[in-house]
């Protein structure tokens, strides 16, 4: 903890513009804003504080709400994805169970059983606010907003991080198939706390 003092009323304004100053800087380097934020699960956040980021992906805005990089999650992941309409994530498979909850917005899930040399053909599921989608292990899919506003979902994931593998068409051999090992959303955490560890 830091305590100022100053000598005379007159520069008591000095303190008071010195102080908030020096705490705007204080916070937003470690909590708001910041794109590594939290270290630990708070009890208690307000969701509009995490920060959001599209990964490079147009029509994306992704926020970890409990993650293992950023919060030491061991079991499960969760996240808040809002879809642009026509935006979709790649057609990918890994190695954990996933959950959705539509929140809001409506779409489609392509989903194969990836049994084959490839995952085929996809069945497609319409999805839409309040229903749940649940995807086993291994299964190729794809989420799309087909609707015609944002397309917002509640994802939660087993045994992270998650081995992912993705695909450029749905007769793309699983052996062709690009594999990313550990698969992190906020892998840029992970990174600057290596670096802090060494």
């Amino acid at each position: 903890m830091i305590v100022l003092s100053f000598g005379s009323a007159s520069s008591s304004s000095i303190a008071a513009v010195f102080s908030a100053a020096f705490l705007l800087f204080y916070f937003s380097d470690t909590t708001l804003g910041a794109p590594c934020p939290i270290n630990g699960l708070p009890i208690l956040r307000n969701i509009s504080d995490l920060p959001q980021d599209s990964y490079g992906r147009p029509g994306l805005s992704h926020m970890t709400i409990a993650g293992s990089v950023l919060h030491g999650m061991k079991e499960v992941e969760i996240w808040l994805q809002t879809f642009a309409p026509g935006s979709e994530t790649p057609i990918h498979r890994h190695s954990c169970e996933e959950v959705f909850l539509v929140l809001k917005g409506n779409g489609t899930l392509y989903l194969a059983e990836t049994h084959g040399n490839f995952p085929g053909k996809p069945i497609e599921f319409p999805i839409f606010a309040n229903s749940t989608l649940h995807i086993p292990i291994n299964d190729a899919h794809q989420v799309k907003n087909t609707g015609h506003e944002d397309l917002q979902v509640l994802v939660i994931i087993s045994r992270p991080p998650i081995k992912v593998f993705t695909y450029d068409d749905w007769f793309m051999p699983h052996t062709a198939a690009r594999l990313k090992f550990p698969y992190y959303w906020d892998e840029q955490c992970l990174q600057e706390s290596q670096k802090d560890e060494l």
